[in-house]
């Protein structure tokens, strides 16, 4: 039988991992064991490792980069694989009345997961396609500077005041339309699970509205949903200076029709966010 369980479904970079930590202070079980806490993301990732091993090990045997960031790539998932996912669920079921988890990989997977959990719910966290690709370069950029800056001092005058912007410009100029790509794939995904779901059964936000409408989405978790939680507020875990300002990137995507797909991407969302 399966307990209540909330799946929180959102593209990597976009603030997942601050809602499940929400989450978690409420008093909702979100994975036994964590992925823990790195430069990129100092307060922790909240990410369940049972699911990250397994969407990491499905993603290994269709020889696709580990990190889940690719476009609409086909992905197989072998019956030894499928049986593992039921395991870990049946475990969870088993254990806990109630039962979260996030993982950004976890929306390449969707249409598995409402097979596998057909009575779930969803918690869909969405953010602009500029603010997430900001996220991600600026987390390669720092892994980038993090190497020269280890570096003796004459390299590291050298990074600084030759090298630094060259080489941020040239991540931008390389990635960007890459990663807008995988922003595009990842929400398709999530639209596409909207399209099958009863509007009953989901709940779709910006995250950055949360600082002002915790509550009401508290009381639609705990009243409409009927999850055993304790309010916290959202003020205690929510930190504006730990959020990736967004300088604009259409300067460095020239292909015209990858903007017009996001912001088609971006209007389909409309119709399905909740208003607070």
């Amino acid at each position: 039988m399966q307990s209540k369980t909330l799946v929180v479904v959102g593209m990597h970079r976009s603030g997942t991992s601050l809602i499940t930590n929400w989450l978690s202070c409420c008093g909702l079980q979100v994975g036994e064991s964590l992925l823990e806490a790195n430069p990129s993301n100092v307060e922790g990732h909240f990410e369940d490792v049972e699911f990250l091993k397994i969407h990491e090990e499905i993603l290994t045997s269709n020889n696709l980069p580990t990190s889940g960031l690719i476009g609409d790539q086909e992905i197989n998932i072998s019956v030894y694989q499928l049986e593992k996912l039921k395991s870990i669920i049946k475990i969870k079921n088993k254990l806990y009345k109630q039962w979260s988890w996030k993982e950004p990989r976890t929306c390449l997977f969707l249409n598995t997961y409402r097979e596998l959990l057909p009575r779930s719910k969803y918690l869909v966290i969405v953010r602009d396609y500029q603010s997430v690709i900001n996220s991600l370069l600026k987390r390669d950029f720092y892994e980038i500077e993090k190497k020269y800056l280890a570096r003796h001092f004459v390299k590291r005058t050298y990074w600084l005041y030759f090298r630094k912007a060259r080489i941020k410009r040239n991540l931008y100029l390389n990635n960007t339309e890459r990663y807008l790509q995988v922003w595009i794939s990842y929400n398709e995904h999530i639209l596409a699970l909207l399209e099958k779901l009863p509007a009953e059964d989901y709940i779709v936000i910006n995250y950055s509205l949360l600082e002002k409408s915790d509550r009401k989405v508290f009381s639609f978790l705990t009243e409409a949903w009927g999850f055993a939680l304790r309010y916290f507020s959202f003020n205690e875990v929510y930190k504006q200076n730990l959020m990736s300002q967004s300088p604009d990137l259409n300067p460095f995507i020239k292909n015209e029709s990858l903007l017009s797909k996001a912001k088609v991407v971006e209007h389909d969302f409309e119709k399905y966010l909740s208003v607070y």
